[in-house]
């Protein structure tokens, strides 16, 4: 029986440290994938807010509030040193968590999600929360110049709550330039990532070389004009704010084409495939799929992730798939799939079968930076075998079978 439930969702920094945890004690938590906008009875009833994470222990004792919760779970384990040796050292690892908590995440919240769109986009606010969060970060690297963790020389909550919660600067900012100007909060969290109890739940990371994010408006599509009528001529407006201009009067980059563009025109459109997939019951449209699409226009492919041993949650592995889908947008005309999560928990794979526009799968997906995390491999639509495959691809009936090894199909993704 599992310990308790732990609602949340796989991008929540503030659960990671948590999960870390668990596993370092060996707790069993069920994992409840929480949807904060419309939020279950279950998941109001333990938190009111509807914020992850929130923890219900089998014995019905709730508790909001992520550090609450990683501090609880820890002291589970009565012979744990993540908690330290001494008063001083408890005091000290909640300060720690307290400081990334309240310092380090808002700030970088408040600078990479203006750019990826999802709150609105002011370049001041942003600059000034990109200097917040620098000058947060500065007293940890100083403070990392004379020790190896964040409470003394061994490992303790504090790191592995802490560095979920700067793990977004590095996803998107922390460049090469950067982690020379930073060397000791750089060094700290490689060695806290490099942790097993750490990486095993933890989402899949590499350095970049330069900044994913700059400081600049997310594109937005353009609005169609409307002719307007005849105006009379008024007075010169007032000149606007710098930042005002930046935003909206900044000239546009013209959108490069797709290289698919320079393929013939189908003759059949793959939008009409969609149509029939969604309205139609699946053993019937994948009869209609294989009597009407021209595979002198389209391709099969079989699509398999790489890195299936290091996958953990399903649910974790099945938003993996929903990011990567989300990526692909440039390229959705030209594509139809399903990629899938096959098995359980810490014993799972994903793959997937996907038609494609032309004969190459490169134009098609290296429009999604992750794309060389999957294996592609060309079916033939003549071949019995590869037409079974691409048909429990697209009808999550059956399990993977894999050198006689059963997956069961535990949930997945459309791409269309």
């Amino acid at each position: 029986m599992a310990f308790g439930k732990l609602y949340t969702y796989a991008t929540n920094s503030r659960s990671t440290g948590i999960l870390a945890v668990a596993k370092a004690n060996n707790i069993d938590l069920e994992i409840v994938e929480a949807d904060t906008k419309a939020p279950s009875a279950d998941f109001l009833k333990a938190n009111p807010l509807s914020k992850v994470p929130t923890f219900v222990g089998a014995d019905g004792f709730v508790l909001t509030e992520s550090i609450a919760i990683a501090i609880y779970l820890t002291s589970q384990n009565e012979k744990t040193t993540l908690l330290g040796k001494t008063k001083q050292d408890y005091a000290s690892i909640l300060k720690w968590m307290s400081f990334f908590n309240s310092e380090v995440l808002p700030n970088l919240g408040s600078w990479f999600s203006p750019l990826l769109g999802k709150t609105p986009y002011n370049k001041k606010a942003v600059e000034d929360a990109q200097k917040a969060a620098l000058k947060a970060i500065s007293v940890v690297e100083k403070h990392l110049a004379s020790t190896t963790y964040l409470v003394g020389e061994r490992i303790t909550l504090a790191d592995l709550f802490s560095a979920g919660l700067i793990y977004r600067g590095f996803e998107y900012f922390f460049d090469k330039a950067w982690r020379a100007e930073y060397p000791n909060v750089t060094r700290w969290y490689e060695t806290v990532y490099n942790q097993p109890i750490y990486s095993a739940v933890a989402a899949p990371f590499e350095f970049i070389d330069t900044p994913k994010l700059t400081n600049v408006a997310p594109k937005k599509e353009a609005a169609p004009k409307k002719e307007a009528a005849p105006k009379k001529e008024a007075a010169p407006k007032a000149a606007k704010p710098a930042a005002e201009e930046d935003e909206e009067d900044a000239p546009q980059e013209p959108k490069p084409k797709h290289p698919l563009e320079l393929l013939p025109k189908a003759t059949f459109p793959l939008d009409e495939w969609k149509r029939q997939y969604s309205n139609q019951e699946t053993p019937d449209a994948l009869k209609w799929f294989w009597e009407n699409v021209p595979f002198n226009e389209y391709s099969l492919w079989k699509v398999e992730y790489k890195y299936n041993d290091e996958l953990t949650l399903t649910f974790m592995s099945n938003n993996l798939i929903g990011g990567f889908n989300n990526r692909l947008e440039g390229s959705r005309k030209y594509l139809f799939g399903c990629a899938s999560v096959y098995g359980v928990n810490n014993d799972s794979i994903i793959r997937g079968a996907f038609v494609i526009r032309g004969e190459d799968y490169k134009p098609v997906f290296d429009v999604a930076p992750d794309y060389e995390s999957y294996e592609f491999v060309k079916l033939d639509p003549s071949n019995p075998e590869d037409r079974a495959y691409v048909e429990a691809e697209w009808s999550w009936d059956k399990p993977a079978v894999i050198e006689g090894k059963e997956y069961p199909h535990a949930d997945g993704k459309v791409f269309k």
